[in-house]
């Protein structure tokens, strides 16, 4: 995602800048390159601290994650109370992220928004503690309690910095959760009107309408009511929903199948027809009837 890495390359380099940090560049970085994933030749306590969190940062930019976290992990043990040791905590967070130890990420970005809540970077730090949890949602077939859990971290990044770039786009992220938990509901819906259990499949899609009203999932529940109606004779109860959907979703294709299915078992008269071909007509159709 393009804003998702802008945010984490600006995250990176202010890091760095902030701290008046070397070059990363290896003709003004001397041991650029020299470290390795485990171990040092030289006693970590006796390199600069600079050189120890340049080390990391040359390690993000060539994707050594592991080394980068290392590196930052080495930062924090010989030099706790610097402000390289702050930063350096952070941006581990960031390594252990990279590589999908979410978990781990999170612990670590929990440690940092405890020990530095009036950070200037702490903003970041929820944000990319949000990310662990959305990164973490499950498919539709799954338990979605980890999609819970990333729409309130992302809701606190919202509520925290509302102004923010990253609220924005926790925002997006919000949105496309709210989406996911929608589908799961669906997908629970099918199964329960599948197995002709209609009333436990009738609130699975009354409650996609009432709770995820911005989903592109809505059209679909109210067809699927129609469809339950209709299978259980409720023909009033069945045309009143198809009249909420058609005001509200004229020329949806869920609009359609309801209307045609209506036609079909008799609950009303007239011709079946497509809605890619003739919008207009089924809208003055279904309207004239309903």
């Amino acid at each position: 995602m393009p804003a998702l890495r802008t945010l984490q390359l600006a995250a990176v380099l202010s890091l760095s800048t902030a701290l008046g940090a070397c070059s990363v560049v290896d003709s003004l970085n001397p041991w650029s390159g020299k470290a390795t994933d485990l171990g040092y030749k030289e006693d970590p306590s006796k390199v600069p601290v600079e050189e120890l969190y340049n080390r990391g940062v040359d390690a993000l930019h060539s994707d050594r994650f592991a080394t980068a976290a290392d590196q930052f992990d080495l930062v924090q043990e010989n030099f706790p109370y610097s402000s390289w040791a702050t930063n350096a905590l952070l941006m581990e967070g960031f390594a252990e992220y990279k590589q999908q130890k979410y978990t781990d990420a999170i612990g670590t970005l929990d440690r940092f928004i405890q020990l530095h809540p009036a950070s200037n970077d702490v903003a970041y730090a929820y944000y990319l503690r949000a990310l662990c949890y959305y990164e973490q949602i499950a498919d539709t077939s799954r338990d979605q309690k980890g999609t819970q859990d990333a729409m309130s971290a992302l809701q606190e990044v919202v509520n925290r910095f509302p102004d923010s770039a990253y609220a924005r786009d926790a925002r997006l992220k919000i949105d496309l959760a709210r989406d996911h938990l929608a589908g799961k509901e669906m997908a629970i819906g099918r199964w329960y009107e599948g197995q002709h259990l209609y009333e436990a499949a009738i609130g699975r899609f009354q409650r996609v309408i009432d709770d995820y009203q911005t989903t592109n999932h809505v059209p679909e529940a109210l067809h699927r009511l129609v469809e339950i109606y209709l299978k259980l004779g409720l023909v009033a109860e069945a045309k009143r929903t198809a009249a909420v959907l058609g005001h509200n979703y004229p020329g949806n294709e869920w609009y359609e199948d309801s209307y045609n299915q209506l036609v079909a078992d008799g609950a009303v008269k007239g011709e079946p027809v497509e809605t890619a071909s003739k919008p207009g007509l089924l809208a003055r159709t279904v309207g004239s009837i309903f």
